[in-house]
């Protein structure tokens, strides 16, 4: 899961952070053959806290069965609405996200921190669980 994250994130999560993540009784792993979306839930709201999936497998809806599963997930586990953040230049995701029922609620200026050391916008995005989940 690390590595995989770290070819889609550039600076992905480390064995260890992983490893700290999915210790947590409150955090929920979604599996797929080419990825794989973690969950934290504390009802009633869950928060997405990554998607993965491989950069050569990308478009073909897997990271959409991926995020409707965490939703269901978080759903069957109590929740009502699932949160996530999502770099401002993150065009696919936001279509994604989007194309969902996800609602922009607000923008954390220069969240991310890029290897060149640019810095992005976090788009803070909700959606209720209860829209046909």
């Amino acid at each position: 899961m690390a590595q995989l994250h770290g070819r889609c994130f550039g600076r992905g999560w480390s064995v260890d952070e992983m490893r700290a993540l999915l210790d947590q009784p409150t955090t929920r792993a979604v599996v797929g053959e080419t990825g794989f979306a973690l969950l934290q839930i504390i009802v009633p709201e869950a928060e997405l806290l990554t998607l993965a999936v491989e950069p050569d497998q990308r478009r073909h809806g897997l990271g959409r069965a991926l995020l409707q599963q965490a939703m269901q997930d978080a759903a069957r586990s109590g929740a009502d609405t699932i949160v996530l953040e999502v770099d401002a230049g993150n065009a696919p995701a936001l279509t994604l996200y989007d194309s969902e029922g996800f609602q922009r609620i607000a923008v954390r200026q220069d969240y991310y921190r890029h290897a060149d050391g640019r810095r992005s916008d976090a788009i803070v995005m909700s959606r209720a669980l209860n829209q046909g989940t």
